[in-house]
């Protein structure tokens, strides 16, 4: 009696099985139609067929490498050659000249992502599933609800689960079968989501219940108001990124222009040899080990410092020492040697631009809500405010930050006390432009390392050190960032060059009022 059950119960679902196969025989033969619509048709219920030649047959589909042959025949071309596309066997004798090749539009394209992504909405790896729900979101294929459904059902990662209720709901507002009620509560899904694609997919919708309109339209006006909260916030980023850069380029000048009041046109020679650094240590790390690159920017580093702080030293001694006291002999001075050394460069490395490369972990982006923010952009951020609390730390932790601030506030006393003078110069110029040797490694990731790349940058170095206080660090951070984001907003509305023109004309303005900058030095000789 048992083995008579068991034969039954296999008879049954021998019967029961046979509907499916003849769908997924179907599907296959629909592969090889010559109607876009029809391929189209046969893709999406080959992914839900369940076949397990169906993510074979679809990837083969969208790789251009599926064939349709005599009586039927459907065949995927392989690397060690022809694969039956509906069983996966290998298939000998094959005449390439009777075989067509399955042809696809976009629409056909479309059905592929839907397919392939539906098929991957069961995936082990949270990651793939999140990628397919994705897929099926652009797509908004109503064919692909049930398998959805049966996704949600199981899904356990939460983000995950987000992501296919909003495929879900994008799917539900192309569905003619689903209820007012479901595309109701579809518009509330995408209204949630809040970014430009929902936006797009609900000013899309045509041939929808009032209700569905009018809720639409609310969505709409919706998002658009979190956009635009959105653009502030990523022009708030933006700011604070150029700022960064302009906080690295100023922060040696700073302490240079502070401590010895030198008007240094070379400063952003200093930022070019850093950068110049940067593109050699990756250089010798290509030739000797490669598998070094990753910390190529740690070793320039280090490098860049000593390199242009030996230059700088190097500059002090050999002629800034001999002007002190002569700010226009010293602007022009430095300005002629600032072309000596752009020439000198170009002599050594060509005018081209080099290849600095960017390492692995600072390639790419992450998003914040509506905000996009790229990891080198955001390096650069953390990497200047840490060398700005080295710098600060230096100043008031160490002797040759002591002597310093002595200098700064009073040099003639300081000499009276014992310190020498000269040389706190010559190590504070030094100082500033191995800090600028720094500032371009950073730089070396963002921007082109030519002989040129200082020059763009000493101008708004200068500008952040006068706005933020002369030698004041603290107003060196805060003018950098001020200037960095007041910027980023003046762009979109005036253009770049006209919006420098306006910052300008704005700190202008702001020195007549307060020549020495938001927050200047404290002593008796800066105050006289």
């Amino acid at each position: 009696m048992t083995m008579l059950c068991r034969l039954l119960l296999l008879l049954v679902l021998s019967v029961a099985a046979l509907p499916a196969r003849a769908q997924t025989e179907d599907a296959f033969a629909g592969l090889a139609s010559d109607d876009f619509d029809g391929i189209g048709q046969a893709v999406t219920a080959l992914a839900l067929s369940g076949d397990k030649q169906a993510a074979p047959t679809i990837r083969a589909l969208q790789a251009e490498a599926l064939f349709a042959g005599a009586e039927g025949a459907l065949l995927i071309k392989a690397e060690s050659g022809y694969l039956d596309a509906r069983t996966g066997a290998p298939v000998a004798d094959v005449d390439e000249d009777s075989l067509n090749l399955v042809k696809v539009n976009n629409k056909v394209r479309r059905a592929v992502e839907a397919g392939l992504g539906s098929l991957d909405l069961f995936a082990t790896t949270p990651e793939v599933r999140r990628k397919a729900a994705g897929a099926v979101f652009t797509s908004r294929d109503p064919a692909i609800l049930p398998a959805l459904a049966r996704a949600l059902a199981q899904e356990k990662d939460a983000g995950v689960a987000t992501v296919m209720r909003e495929a879900q709901a994008a799917s539900l507002l192309e569905s003619t079968d689903a209820t007012e009620a479901d595309k109701l509560a579809a518009v509330a899904t995408l209204r949630l989501r809040g970014d430009l694609e929902a936006q797009s997919l609900l000013a899309s919708l045509h041939d929808q219940p009032a209700a569905v309109t009018a809720a639409a339209a609310t969505a709409i006006s919706a998002i658009a108001r979190l956009q635009q909260l959105w653009s502030i916030v990523q022009s708030v980023i933006y700011g604070l990124s150029l700022g960064s850069v302009l906080l690295l380029a100023a922060a040696g000048l700073a302490i240079t222009f502070g401590v010895m009041g030198v008007i240094n046109m070379a400063h952003g020679e200093m930022v070019m040899l850093g950068a110049y650094t940067t593109f050699v240590v990756q250089e010798v790390i290509r030739a000797y080990a490669p598998g070094w690159f990753g910390a190529s920017l740690f070793i320039a580093v280090p490098l860049a410092f000593l390199v242009s702080g030996a230059v700088g030293i190097l500059i002090e001694r050999g002629l800034i020492r001999f002007l002190y006291g002569r700010p226009l002999e010293t602007l022009l001075a430095t300005w002629g040697l600032s072309l000596v050394l752009q020439q000198a460069v170009r002599s050594v490395f060509g005018a081209n631009n080099r290849d600095v490369g960017t390492p692995a972990w600072m390639s790419g982006a992450t998003q914040w809500g509506g905000v996009t923010v790229t990891y080198n952009r955001l390096t650069i951020v953390v990497f200047a405010f840490l060398v700005l609390a080295a710098l600060m730390a230096t100043l008031r932790y160490t002797a040759l930050g002591l002597r310093m601030r002595a200098v700064t506030q009073n040099r003639r006393m300081a000499a009276a006390m014992g310190i020498r003078t000269p040389w706190i110069d010559a190590l504070t110029f030094g100082l500033g432009s191995g800090i600028a040797g720094m500032a371009g490694v950073a730089l070396s990731q963002i921007d082109n390392v030519s002989p040129n790349l200082g020059q763009g940058y000493i101008i708004d170095s200068f500008m952040v050190v006068v706005f933020g206080g002369v030698g004041n660090l603290w107003g060196t951070l805060v003018s950098a960032m001020t200037l960095g984001i007041v910027n980023k907003f003046l762009e979109p509305v005036a253009g770049a060059v006209l919006g420098k023109i306006v910052v300008l004309v704005l700190l202008i303005l702001f020195i007549q009022r307060k020549p020495r900058g938001m927050f200047p030095l404290k002593g008796r000789a800066v105050e006289a």
